[in-house]
């Protein structure tokens, strides 16, 4: 939570701890190389969406499955917003990282908007957002 609104209901305010928690396993499991991981905090119809278009859970995971797409650093920039709207939720915030996608090395500074759904009891992502940050 960034503080610059009044204080949440308390249920808002622990599913936005839960968020930051998930948001921060999420990197971990990214940084990783981990597909089942990452798998387990996205939803089976989850895309993301960057200046190439839309890409697909599958796709993604493939890549990362088949270690044509690894990460080594995967950082928040500052807090993340996370705002709670009952059973779903939308984390913004800016990251840096560096992959490498089939021997490239990419570093990245990104915004990124992710929405999440709580599903089954735990908060899942239907769609991350990714726009490149102004130098």
């Amino acid at each position: 939570m960034d503080g610059t609104d009044a204080d949440p209901a308390p249920a808002e305010a622990r599913a936005a701890e839960e968020l930051l928690d998930v948001a921060r396993r999420w990197a971990e499991a990214i940084v990783a190389d981990d597909a089942a991981r990452i798998a387990g905090f996205v939803a089976d119809d989850w895309v993301m969406v960057d200046a190439s278009g839309v890409s697909p859970r599958r796709r993604f995971l493939e890549l990362v499955g088949a270690g044509e797409l690894t990460h080594s650093a995967m950082d928040p920039v500052g807090p993340l917003r996370v705002r709670v709207y009952g059973d779903t939720a939308v984390v913004t915030g800016r990251v840096t990282n560096t992959a490498h996608h089939r021997g490239h090395r990419y570093d990245a500074d990104e915004w990124t908007t992710d929405v999440f759904v709580r599903q089954g009891g735990r908060w899942a992502c239907v769609l991350t957002h990714v726009t490149d940050a102004a130098p």
